[in-house]
């Protein structure tokens, strides 16, 4: 069932917000009980949302796609103002501290995409088998983990 649109200048309610994000009214309310946003109740206890709310749902949930945990995204929106929505300068400062990190993650994610390539090029399917990549499993000696896909290389088997 769809929730009546507020106006302009009105404030929202759990089903608004839900409705005009995209997600379950159960996840509002949880942004709500964790600090990710904040609510005003009402005198029969009912939550009622200013607009940006929205905004930073939407935040909240293009953050999460990329991976971003909800304790590195709060950080994010403590950063930004409380009492009233975030101008585009303080959303670009706020940006900026991502961008370093969001080019890594998209590096990392290039490389295990061509890594995994090089991998089951071979058609063994195994690093614990790989006569090329890893004989006798001697990558282990590297430590724990998927050697190669960590950033270790042939060459560093062959050395260890």
């Amino acid at each position: 069932m769809k929730h009546q649109v507020a106006h302009k200048d009105d404030v929202l309610t759990v089903g608004q917000v839900a409705d005009r994000c995209g997600i379950a009214t159960s996840a509002v309310r949880y942004y709500d009980d964790h600090g990710l946003i904040s609510s005003q109740r009402t005198p029969g206890g009912q939550r009622r949302f200013e607009r940006e709310a929205i905004r930073r749902i939407s935040f909240i949930l293009a953050a999460q796609r990329v991976g971003r945990s909800l304790s590195e995204i709060r950080e994010t929106l403590d950063a930004l103002p409380h009492d009233h929505a975030p101008s585009q300068a303080e959303w670009t400062l706020v940006s900026t501290d991502w961008r370093e990190r969001l080019d890594e993650q998209i590096n990392a994610l290039a490389d295990l995409r061509d890594r995994l390539d090089e991998c089951i090029g071979c058609g063994c399917l195994s690093l614990e088998r790989c006569a090329i990549y890893n004989p006798d499993d001697r990558a282990v000696t590297l430590g724990a983990g998927p050697r190669f896909l960590l950033g270790d290389s042939a060459s560093d088997v062959a050395n260890a």
